[in-house]
């Protein structure tokens, strides 16, 4: 089965940083676009970066200058690296994949994959 698994949050001081990290596994013929979403109690899900195949990166006006996400495909990895934190950053954190993945022996294009969420708290 094709899954993505992220990597554990925590409890973070404002100011401080954390790395999240997702990891895509089965039968991938390649992996396309890959973001991340937030989504704090009672509100939206909000993008929070994204990358392309190429490296082409974006993220929302929030968190500009903070967050990076980068990306190994050897490892069929995506992260997100998150500085200067603060409590307004706290959220379930989503990994989503856009990936071509081998069903019945045929590449199925653009098949899209979330992690199982990561809870990142900002607090003093």
């Amino acid at each position: 089965q094709v899954q993505l698994v992220q990597s554990v949050g925590g409890l973070v001081q404002p100011g401080g940083s954390l790395r999240l990290s997702c990891v895509a596994s089965g039968s991938i013929f390649s992996v396309n676009d890959m973001c991340w979403y937030r989504q704090a109690p009672g509100k939206q899900r909000d993008l929070v970066a994204t990358i392309t195949s190429g490296g082409a990166v974006n993220y929302g006006d929030s968190v500009k200058g903070r967050f990076t996400i980068f990306r190994d495909n050897a490892k069929k990895t995506v992260s997100l690296q998150m500085n200067s934190l603060k409590p307004e950053d706290t959220a379930d954190y989503y990994c989503n994949a856009d990936l071509d993945v081998v069903e019945l022996g045929r590449v199925r294009r653009r098949r899209i994959y979330w992690g199982q969420g990561t809870q990142v708290t900002i607090s003093s």
